[in-house]
């Protein structure tokens, strides 16, 4: 089976708890790191170097946080078939850099509901950037990682320390099938709340 090397990551994740031993990991496996706002914050405040969103965008996080990484170099560097040449043209005359590992971790929804919050408040919390990367990267679970939701990572975890910052086919699919899951769960959550309105 293929293995795929992760070299560079894009994190972009709602809850922190548990993904420090899994960036260390990273870290020591030589994988940069590419994130926004607390994210970045997070991850720069464990001493690792963090490389901006807006830095490869040319954009400011704009409408209170709700556009952030949804930008074609975020999206190309994604979505880009390493395989075929014509995408790796375009992606050289872009300047979009190839990201191999996206980590999410989706506004939550459903707490936010479950706690009686309003109707504004609610809407605040539809994810659209995170739940647009993760359906990205599953699509191209070929060439890229995804992990979508706190629950992988201790699994990818285990991936790394096993064989390296690399993963087969096999794997890659699988947590793309998972990020379809949780996708597909959000959405269903979402349309209940707007139908039980």
């Amino acid at each position: 089976m293929e293995k795929k090397q992760i070299r560079t990551a894009l994190i972009s994740v709602f809850h922190k708890d548990g993904l420090d031993a899994l960036l260390a990991k990273l870290n020591a496996e030589g994988v940069k790191f590419l994130s926004t706002g607390g994210t970045q914050a997070f991850i720069e405040s464990l001493g690792y170097p963090c490389q901006k969103v807006e830095d490869v965008t040319t954009y400011p996080s704009i409408l209170g946080g709700r556009v952030k990484t949804l930008h074609p170099k975020i999206f190309g560097g994604i979505l880009g078939r390493r395989s075929l040449e014509s995408d790796q043209r375009q992606m050289a005359q872009y300047e979009i850099p190839e990201i191999d590992l996206v980590i999410v971790d989706l506004y939550p929804f459903e707490q936010t509901v479950a706690s009686g919050a309003g109707a504004d408040d609610i809407i605040e919390k539809i994810d659209i950037g995170g739940i647009s990367l993760i359906r990205a990267a599953a699509k191209n679970y070929n060439d890229v990682v995804i992990i979508p939701s706190k629950d992988d990572y201790q699994p990818l975890l285990d991936i790394i320390n096993a064989q390296g910052a690399q993963t087969t086919l096999e794997q890659r699919r699988h947590f793309a099938t998972r990020a379809f899951a949780t996708s597909s769960h959000y959405d269903t959550a979402i349309h209940a709340w707007f139908a039980g309105k």
